[in-house]
């Protein structure tokens, strides 16, 4: 499997992302290099402006800046965003970060 970096410091592997599956996303975006000592992962499923099941996630830190697994529990779309201990976000300048999911069968 593939891995994806993106921009803004995010890495997620594997690519594509498929349903059921876990995605790690490692993240050296803007909070970690604003030294920032706790980021969580903020994500959801479905369209960009409606969010569901949203939840957030503390990411371990490591040599590369911050990282998290998750167990992908959708077929709608992954969308992800961060934040810090003092609530500052990295939302890639109001785009959040998203992926499609996948299905894992091949067409």
């Amino acid at each position: 499997m593939a891995r994806a970096e993106i921009e803004g410091g995010v890495i997620a592997h594997p690519v594509p992302v498929t349903a059921g599956a876990e995605v790690n996303i490692k993240y050296n975006g803007l909070l970690a290099a604003s030294g920032a000592d706790a980021v969580y992962l903020h994500y959801g499923y479905g369209p960009a402006d409606h969010w569901a099941d949203v939840a957030d996630l503390p990411m371990h830190r490591t040599s590369d800046g911050f990282e998290a697994s998750i167990k992908v529990k959708s077929n709608d779309r992954l969308n992800f965003c961060f934040k810090d201990s003092a609530n500052n976000w990295d939302n890639n300048s109001g785009k959040d970060w998203s992926y499609t999911i996948h299905s894992g069968r091949k067409p």
